[in-house]
């Protein structure tokens, strides 16, 4: 009996030195991280809000790490093929996602087949920006505001389209939740980019646009395009003077278009941390604000736990959005 118990005891002090050798390498791995450049994949094309957000992380994380993080582009499939390279990358730290709502929230519910699952193979990180969308009509529209527009679909007896940048984006799922809250019917007309859907709304040919800001401001600052509302619950910087729809007759309306920090699973809890604290650390950085700020966003920053939270409400809002509108991407 007491050499089994000396055993046991054996047994037990080898596991907690195991357990204590395994926090200590980690710690100290945390605390020499990183020690080589760092990847981040941005699965969208240069010159679009996910990249030029992550160009700004790049500029302000660089000398502060003292080691390069380097922004490579890998779009394609929605976002999917730059979200499954990172999901199937090693978790040592170094290869990270900057991902949009589409491929953790709403690519699951958009694809019939995904290449990763978002809730297992992905993990939060950080939330790092947020920008609103900017409901916007063409100038010689009779719609002033939000009373003006419902009393517009009224009037054409649900005979009013909206043009989206494409099938079950933020645009598209805006004007959904639109829908769904106001108890109203219109057309989605989707375009292969936010571009061409402005041109047709200054033309005439579709009634309203969920836009994003920086393409639709030079229109509202010439006249030709007029801001109804704001999507997301607070008024956006660059058009203060502009309602939310939240404020608006439609509490509770948020639909934003954020980008946030994801790592593989299985990535040490330190260095999720370590990349967590460092986003949070240059939020209130005043170039780096500004550089979002030129996009309509701003930083937002949201610790792991609040920030995989926040991923889970977001993905029941948007799974919910895609079956009420029977949007399918394959």
């Amino acid at each position: 009996m007491k050499e089994i118990m000396r055993r046991l005891n054996l047994g037990y002090l080898r596991i907690g030195l195991l357990s204590l050798l395994t926090s200590f390498t980690l710690t100290v791995f945390a605390q020499n991280y990183p020690e080589k450049p760092v990847r981040l994949i941005v699965p969208f094309p240069p010159g679009g809000a996910t990249d030029v957000v992550a160009r700004a992380l790049s500029a302000k994380l660089s000398p502060i790490w003292k080691q390069q993080l380097i922004v490579e582009n890998k779009p394609g499939a929605g976002g999917n093929i730059g979200a499954d390279l990172v999901a199937k990358s090693s978790p040592d730290g170094y290869t990270l996602l900057l991902s949009s709502p589409a491929e953790v929230a709403i690519n699951p519910s958009l694809y019939s087949k995904m290449p990763y699952d978002a809730s297992k193979d992905l993990i939060p990180v950080s939330k790092v920006a947020s920008a609103p969308l900017v409901l916007v009509v063409n100038s010689s529209s009779p719609i002033k505001n939000m009373n003006d527009l419902l009393q517009f679909i009224k009037n054409k007896k649900g005979a009013v389209n909206f043009a989206s940048s494409g099938t079950g984006g933020p645009q598209h799922l805006a004007g959904e939740l639109f829908k769904s809250m106001a108890n109203i019917s219109m057309t989605h007309i989707p375009y292969k980019g936010g571009a061409p859907a402005i041109t047709d709304l200054l033309g005439g040919q579709v009634d309203l646009f969920f836009a994003g800001i920086p393409p639709a401001l030079p229109h509202i600052n010439s006249g030709r395009l007029r801001a109804i509302a704001i999507t997301t619950l607070n008024r956006s910087p660059l058009l203060p003077n502009i309602p939310t729809i939240s404020e608006s007759g439609f509490p509770g309306f948020n639909i934003e278009n954020w980008q946030g920090i994801f790592v593989p699973a299985g990535t040490s809890n330190n260095v999720i941390q370590f990349l967590a604290t460092s986003i949070n650390s240059i939020s209130n950085d005043k170039s780096y604000y500004e550089t979002l700020s030129a996009q309509g966003a701003v930083p937002s920053p949201l610790p792991p736990k609040e920030f995989a939270m926040f991923v889970q409400q977001e993905t029941q809002k948007y799974s919910k959005l895609v079956k009420e509108s029977g949007a399918k991407a394959d």
